[in-house]
């Protein structure tokens, strides 16, 4: 098909639950892409963070031919090396107990709310303002936005989202958890105040409460650790991945500390953790630690956040970031922006109206992110 059939087959033949630009992407390499025009374009929204590694790697394309010619999926009835292996590592790098695998970020979030339920016997989740933790059912009634949830109504019930700073006061005898994100990526990557995450830590642990943190979006080495809360000084009860953990290969993952757990039939999935994707996962984590890619965000993360300050545009009212996880707000909403920098060769994102959010892959270098920069100001 050519590009104007792509765009017409997905009018008639596609729910419509996302506003594209005129383009059809057919392939890439790195930190590029090209349409089926013959366009290059500098991607560096990366599958909203889920292409870690960057497009087209061929270590990855041949551990999915090698695995492919094996297995696929047996579900999870049977026994599998790589779905072993891939837990095993997860818990180490975590430093928590045990893993269930699925495959989204949403998934991946209400197995975390079924697990607190299950493991304290109490209802209520408490989540934060500016919350974005999916849009299934559980996941979508901790998320703060109205507009993901108003055509969806009732919500489920047992959801408390209060302000960053109301979340003790927020606790009564039916609380099992507080929710949160390490850094908020949908609502224009938002920070908390320095010492928040400790703070939190110690008021779960006073009222016995678990502490889950959704990094969906921060987690597999985003923000220059391979969790963010590696740099906050803390351990969280629950924790949870997907996004960029097998680069763009469907997975999720549910972390528990001791003693979470379920019991054969509590909780299952016929995908989940199947040899294919657990594969995909394994050799990811295996480039980002050889590679040093997350020594690479790290550096990478704030040559880019310095430079973009160096725009100095009217437009821009702050930059925020950590890693290769960046946002710049605006004083103006970011459409036309995210429409003049994709004419440009610049695939970028925005958030929350007003912020431009960069998720490129972490094997970004200082020539990609000068390119990204230059084409920004222009754009400005």
């Amino acid at each position: 098909m050519n590009t104007r059939q792509v765009i017409g087959g997905e009018r008639e033949f596609l729910m419509s639950t996302y506003t594209r630009p005129d383009f059809v992407l057919e392939h890439g390499r790195g930190c590029y892409v090209w349409d089926k025009e013959g366009k290059k374009y500098l991607d560096f929204i990366g599958g909203i963070g889920s292409c870690l590694i960057g497009h087209g790697d061929i270590g990855l394309a041949k551990v999915l031919e090698k695995q492919s010619k094996k297995l696929i999926n047996t579900t999870n009835l049977f026994y599998t090396e790589p779905q072993v292996e891939l837990a095993k590592k997860l818990v180490k790098l975590s430093g928590l107990s045990r893993v269930f695998l699925s495959n989204s970020g949403t998934e991946a979030n209400e197995c975390a709310i079924k697990l607190a339920r299950k493991h304290t016997k109490k209802s209520d989740i408490i989540t934060v303002r500016f919350a974005f933790h999916g849009r299934t059912f559980g996941s979508m009634a901790g998320t703060w936005d109205e507009k993901y949830k108003k055509d969806f109504q009732p919500h489920l019930p047992g959801f408390v989202i209060v302000n960053e700073n109301e979340v003790e006061s927020a606790i009564t005898e039916n609380t099992a958890a507080v929710m949160i994100e390490p850094i908020q990526g949908e609502a224009g990557v938002r920070f908390f105040r320095e010492g928040y995450f400790k703070q939190l830590r110690e008021i779960c642990n006073r009222h016995n409460i678990l502490l889950i943190l959704d990094e969906v979006q921060t987690g597999n080495g985003r923000t220059g650790k391979f969790f963010a809360y590696q740099s906050y000084g803390i351990k969280p009860d629950i924790v949870t991945l997907a996004k960029g953990l097998a680069n763009g290969v469907p997975i999720g993952a549910t972390i528990t500390g001791k003693g979470i757990n379920f019991t054969p039939g509590s909780h299952g999935s016929t995908f989940g953790g199947n040899c294919l994707a657990s594969s995909a996962a394994l050799h990811v984590i295996s480039v980002v630690e050889k590679k040093k890619l997350m020594e690479n965000a790290r550096k990478m993360g704030a040559y880019f956040s310095g430079e973009l300050r160096k725009l100095k545009s009217p437009c821009i009212k702050e930059v925020r970031g950590l890693g290769l996880m960046i946002g710049v707000e605006l004083n103006i909403t970011g459409k036309e922006i995210v429409g003049r920098c994709a004419e440009k060769g610049l695939l970028v994102n925005c958030a929350h109206e007003r912020t431009l959010r960069f998720l490129p892959p972490l094997t970004a270098t200082k020539k990609e992110i000068d390119k990204c920069v230059g084409i920004l100001g222009q754009v400005l």
